[in-house]
């Protein structure tokens, strides 16, 4: 059965930082493009961040861009998001997602990902 676990996320002040980790189990994703999504309450899911199977090619949203880092390590089948400078609008459960074939680019929407975590929530206060 595949799996894809979030952990790291938690209450951080304004300014703080978290990294947020996924760890896939059930068959290898480093062939594949993996990513981060975020749904705030009462919002639709939307993309963070995306990471091709090399890691040489990466997607960050503007809303992230310059505060949050995607990494993958392939030898571990993880997936990692640094998140720094943190804002009450980053408030969020974040989703890991893999795509179950090709990874030569990043991909930014939905329904490019067949494997979906669980989440995890971040909540950041003000």
């Amino acid at each position: 059965q595949v799996q894809l676990v979030e952990f790291g996320g938690g209450l951080v002040q304004a300014g703080g930082s978290l990294r947020l980790s996924c760890a896939a189990s059930g068959r290898s994703f480093r062939s594949s493009a993996m990513g981060w999504f975020r749904q705030a309450p009462g919002k639709e899911r939307v993309i963070v961040a995306s990471i091709s199977w090399s890691g040489e090619s990466t997607y960050y949203a503007e809303y992230v861009k310059g505060r949050f880092t995607i990494s993958r390590d392939k030898a571990k089948n993880t997936l990692s998001l640094q998140m720094n400078s943190l804002k009450p609008e980053d408030t969020a459960v974040y989703y890991c997602a893999a795509r179950s074939v090709g990874g030569g680019s990043y991909y930014t929407e939905e329904r490019n990902y067949d494997y979906w975590g669980q989440g995890t929530q971040v909540t950041v206060s003000s």
